[in-house]
């Protein structure tokens, strides 16, 4: 997990998103999915460069059950993008990171 990333899980999940005074970029992710590695780079590139605007947060589906199917995660890796504790985007699948931005950017 990068620097400016958070671990969100099931149990802090109201505190680090619903709360958050900032849009929140959530990766759901599992260790044994290759895309979720392959995309891993580009969303702690986000973290960096968006430091202080968006909260960047990584959950583990495999650790945390109840916020993915709350959500309706069905495939990994899967980014939300949560503004006022409210989903605004989806975006399924490893993406180039231009995707990624122009989401975000759309909430800020």
């Amino acid at each position: 997990m990068g620097t400016n990333t958070v671990e969100i899980t099931d149990s802090n999940f109201e505190s680090e998103v619903v709360k958050s005074n900032t849009p929140v970029l959530i990766d759901f992710w599992a260790a044994w999915c290759a895309p979720c590695r392959a995309i891993a780079p580009t969303v702690d590139a986000i973290a960096e460069e968006y430091k202080g605007r968006v909260k960047v947060g990584k959950m583990d589906v495999d650790a945390n059950g109840s916020t993915p199917a709350r959500f309706n995660v069905r495939g990994i890796p899967t980014l939300l993008v949560f503004k006022d504790g409210q989903v605004k985007e989806q975006i399924v699948g490893a993406v180039d990171k231009s995707v990624i931005v122009k989401a975000l950017d759309k909430h800020l």
